[in-house]
């Protein structure tokens, strides 16, 4: 089955590859009201093409937002496994479009790279299962394991639909493992298991000081300046050691063994690649632990933008009467990000200034997750990678956040596979997002051996 299944594959490179640019065409950008159709078109693109491919039940389903696309193939009997395939066909906004080289429409191939947007965040990933399934379908006749997927449209986002449709439909997506590919490997011939995801809190906050904007001839050294009131907030909220100085921030994280440290030190990490790729002279962080810990392991407070008053190119005299910022926590599993919005809203409004009022929006959240590194899938994920890139892989935390796996934790029971096969330099949410083609082909082939394997 495996043999034929590959073979399969490989003789249909050059069409999966036509297939994959014809999805990438479709402008897919959830977050832009005028491409609201073209998401709509995407979804129904991609249900014709798994009811092509042999799936069952391929249909599109509405939401208040952009459609989910799902299907299944429950052919393989009760005995064997369920899994349950999710990713995501919308793509971040293109801007800057003077820095791409190519329309992020119109996807090329480049030196072994497929250009475009959503090349690897997530359509090329995503489709890598659809043509796993597809090679297992027609060169055997059928799947060695129970299939669901679910494929949203609202990832990024933050996927503010997505909850409601799980847990509405939790009995229909009853499985026993997950699988994502929407993270990367550490080099192509490195592959790796991504075993932790950080959730996110993030809010707006608006400081108001005088009722309107004043001269600052006239008012300046009796008015408290929310700016400045800002700036001092914010900067309180880290000591100079980085830690977070919120009462209570900590308190539901969960420390880092001995264990999971040797694991997390077993990966070919390099400070000093790290500080290149950043653009950094040297690095800074909270002490006490390794700098891969620090951007996987440990919960982070940033401020992401900052704003208010007179900002226009020349001068202009003026005490503004509000200030804003953008923070975003980063979250390891326990912290609940509701209850870590809680904390932060309560401190800021506790460290406040009387001369300033503050008001808060939240934006979005996600919860974090651990999953089990001893699981039997992911042993049988780890044999299906060495097989295919020929080393074992290295299994890691990523700093970034995936809310849906959280919500399959708890609201369907199961742990998910993350088995990336992006690069960290694909250039996500950035111009010139590319996929390296080997990795989509020999991700195709893991995915075919994986499931077979399972299916035993």
């Amino acid at each position: 089955m495996v043999n034929d299944a590959v073979a399969y594959a490989e003789s249909q490179r050059e069409r999966f590859l036509a297939e994959l640019k014809e999805l990438l065409s479709i402008p897919s950008v959830s977050t832009l009201p005028e491409n609201k159709a073209d998401s709509e078109r995407a979804a129904q693109w991609l249900a014709d093409h798994f009811a092509a491919i042999g799936l069952d039940n391929a249909r599109v389903n509405p939401t208040e937002g952009q459609p989910i696309v799902t299907a299944d193939w429950l052919k393989a009997g009760p005995d064997k496994p369920t899994v349950l395939i999710y990713g995501h066909y919308d793509v971040q906004p293109v801007d800057p479009i003077e820095l791409w080289d190519s329309d992020p429409f119109k996807p090329e191939v480049r030196d072994g790279y497929l250009y475009g947007r959503g090349t690897s965040d997530d359509k090329g990933q995503m489709f890598i299962h659809a043509k796993a399934l597809e090679s297992l379908m027609r060169s055997t006749g059928r799947l060695p394991v129970n299939v669901k997927l679910i494929i949203e449209g609202e990832e990024e986002m933050g996927g503010p639909h997505l909850d409601g449709f799980i847990i509405e439909h939790q009995a229909g997506l009853k499985a026993d493992v997950a699988v994502i590919s929407d993270s990367h490997m550490l080099r192509p011939d490195q592959p790796c298991i991504t075993y932790g995801l950080r959730g996110m809190t993030y809010l707006q906050i608006e400081l108001t000081g005088p009722s309107r904007d004043l001269h600052s001839g006239q008012y300046g050294g009796a008015i408290y300046n929310p700016i400045q009131a800002l700036c001092e907030m914010l900067a309180s909220l880290k000591d100079h050691d980085g830690h977070i100085t919120i009462p209570g921030f900590y308190d539901r994280v969960r420390p880092i063994d001995e264990a999971e440290r040797k694991v997390l030190a077993a990966s070919p990490f390099s400070e000093e690649d790290f500080k290149l790729e950043a653009g950094v002279p040297s690095l800074w962080g909270e002490k006490g632990y390794t700098t891969l810990e620090q951007i996987t392991a440990r919960p982070t407070l940033e401020i992401n933008g900052i704003w208010g008053g007179f900002t226009a190119e020349g001068s202009k005299t003026v005490l503004p009467a509000k200030a804003y910022a953008k923070i975003s926590c980063r979250l390891v599993a326990d912290q609940d990000h509701h209850a870590i919005a809680d904390l932060l809203e309560a401190h800021i409004r506790k460290i406040a200034p009387p001369q300033v009022s503050v008001n808060f929006k939240r934006l979005h959240g996600g919860q974090g997750a651990l999953i089990d590194r001893n699981s039997p899938y992911m042993r049988t994920a780890a044999k299906a990678l060495e097989q295919v890139f020929g080393n074992p892989p290295v299994f890691t935390r990523d700093g970034g956040s995936i809310p849906v796996v959280a919500t399959f934790q708890t609201v369907l029971g199961i742990d998910t596979l993350l088995l990336g096969f992006g690069l960290s330099d694909d250039n996500l949410h950035s111009p010139n997002e590319r996929f390296f083609l080997p990795n989509f082909y020999n991700g195709i082939q893991a995915m075919i051996r994986f499931l077979s394997e399972v299916g035993k």
